[in-house]
């Protein structure tokens, strides 16, 4: 669990509602469903018209890691390659075939199956560059319909406070009409901006992170499987992949 994400989103909410406190407001200034329903639902369909549909599939299968993000452990990762190294060295690349049918990591086992099958070096980067880099632009390209949520929020919260402020101009000889329409117009801005930069753009950000780290750990495989392939040191091996920690 992202311990980090939690304590942000909750700093956040604590921040905004007590700073709301302090000025002598209430919690319930800041709730309407008006200015709600305009900013969440002008946000998701603009953001619906934008997305591709698998892009936007894929951007809801990832937001978990938001606070469950998946476990990448590099030193683990280089820990296995260099046991492939020794196995290859003593058994040949054969002696991997028992570690591919176990592996339970795709990209890792395929690359295994290529070293068993004896496949070049050439051929193995190529095959396996094309997978990370193909994922890594799938979950690159899901991240950014949350960051272009940020982007319309704002703008939709304006068009909120737009229509707040026409209702209250066509009611202004019914004052008991004005209090309405001028709370949707403020508190529509105020979720437009709030979600764009306390929620949507930071999950954005955090989701790309992610992605990155992932693909950093795949293409460590790849120069490990490379370097194996090449009968490369087992030590010279960790010493290259340590190249990859943080």
């Amino acid at each position: 669990m992202d311990v980090l994400s939690l304590i942000g989103g909750i700093l956040a909410l604590v921040a905004v509602l007590g700073g709301n406190y302090l000025e002598g407001g209430h919690v319930g200034a800041l709730l309407n469903g008006p200015a709600l329903l305009i900013v969440v639902g002008g946000t998701l369909a603009a953001s619906l018209l934008q997305a591709p549909m698998n892009v936007f599939k894929r951007a809801l299968q990832i937001a978990p890691w938001i606070v469950l993000p998946p476990r990448i452990d590099l030193q683990g990762g280089i820990d296995r390659i260099v046991s492939w190294s020794l196995m290859a060295r003593k058994e040949g690349l054969l002696g991997l075939e028992t570690v591919a049918d176990s592996e339970t990591d795709g990209y890792a086992r395929k690359g295994l199956q290529l070293l068993v099958d004896g496949a070049e070096p050439e051929a193995i980067r190529s095959i396996l560059e094309v997978d990370f880099l193909t994922q890594e632009s799938r979950d690159i390209q899901a991240a950014k319909v949350f960051e272009s949520m940020g982007g319309y929020s704002p703008t939709i919260g304006i068009i909120g406070a737009v229509m707040g402020l026409i209702h209250v101009m066509g009611n202004l000889a019914d004052p008991s009409q004005l209090g309405g329409g001028i709370a949707v117009a403020f508190v529509a801005t105020i979720y437009g901006v709030a979600f764009a930069n306390l929620l949507l753009l930071p999950i954005a950000n955090k989701l790309k992170a992610i992605a990155l780290r992932q693909s950093r750990y795949r293409e460590m495989l790849l120069e490990g499987l490379l370097s194996i392939a090449e009968g490369e040191n087992p030590r010279s091996i960790e010493l290259k992949l340590q190249g990859f920690m943080d």
